[in-house]
């Protein structure tokens, strides 16, 4: 595809039980855009030591870019350790600090973003001042933002929030986040006039909303649009909105109407909630008669 894509933030390790699998919401989301056939660019950093060097390994083996992932030697590779007891309610506990709370400014690289086409960003970047610092200087020089927003206790707070809500034009979070960032404000109701209340106080072009097995819905200008979900045995869901946000983008970027974004994303991210790990690989060309049994 020839749409230009970043995705900005934490690149690590999702430390389970079972093992480590390679994390961060922006990796995860460029992974699935891959699979998307885009070519997404990661702005990152990591350590150098075992699981810096495994991760770049990684990232050259699902042939995503690595060449605006800083290496550092200061601070190591991060890491999550993730609580897998609730299947369907996944804990982190995120390790601090670590390389990708360093990640630095660069001028080639503004350059960069400033001739890109979408810029995806989270929440949990920009608990570090360095890391926070840069996204900033980025922002202003991006064309479509993408806000995927990531409450993970302690990482954040309203007023951060609120600031990197300003800067969005698309923001995506799920009902939980939704019912957290609402009672910041004071405000109570369905869900689709709290959407609508998200959208119009921060000026956003559109508000996307995951309800896990319960589905999503989105709000744009041309209305409110739902999709029930697909029901699934839940193996984790690890990973799980983060490749509902890339093919949502993905079909939404090839001008695909809403309600088949909704559908297509709802479907992948039901899928790679019934398999292990963050990037399980697949043909979104052949997903939906491959997983047809999925459908509730």
């Amino acid at each position: 595809m020839n749409h230009k894509i970043i995705c900005f933030g934490e690149t690590l390790w999702d430390m389970l039980p079972s093992g480590h699998m390679p994390g961060g919401a922006p990796m995860n989301v460029a992974i699935h855009l891959k699979y998307n056939n885009y070519n997404p660019i990661v702005i990152s950093r990591v350590g150098t030591d075992d699981l810096g060097d495994a991760l770049l390994d990684f990232l050259k083996k699902k042939e995503v870019s690595t060449e605006y992932i800083q290496i550092g030697i200061t601070h190591l590779t991060g890491v999550v350790k993730v609580n897998v007891d609730d299947k369907n309610e996944i804990s982190y506990k995120i390790v601090e600090p670590v390389a990708w709370d360093y990640i630095q400014y660069e001028e080639e690289v503004a350059q960069v973003v400033a001739q890109s086409d979408v810029f995806v960003y989270g929440s949990l970047a920009a608990r570090s001042t360095t890391t926070r610092e840069t996204l900033l200087q980025y922002l202003p020089i991006a064309k479509l933002k993408v806000f995927d927003v990531n409450l993970r206790p302690p990482h954040y707070n309203p007023e951060r929030i609120q600031h990197l809500l300003q800067f969005a034009d698309i923001v995506k979070m799920n009902n939980q986040e939704l019912d957290l960032i609402m009672g910041w404000f004071g405000r109570a109701g369905a869900e689709e006039q709290q959407m609508a209340y998200i959208r119009e106080k921060f000026g956003l072009q559109m508000v996307i909303l995951t309800r896990g097995e319960k589905g999503a819905s989105v709000l744009t200008d041309e209305g409110y649009f739902q999709h029930q979900g697909y029901k699934v045995e839940v193996e984790d869901t690890i990973g799980s909105g983060d490749s509902f946000l890339a093919t949502f983008l993905s079909n939404y970027l090839q001008e695909q109407p809403i309600a088949a974004c909704l559908q297509k994303a709802c479907l992948v991210g039901a899928f790679v909630a019934s398999q292990k790990g963050a990037t399980p690989a697949y043909d979104p060309q052949n997903l939906e008669a491959s997983f047809a049994e999925i459908a509730s």
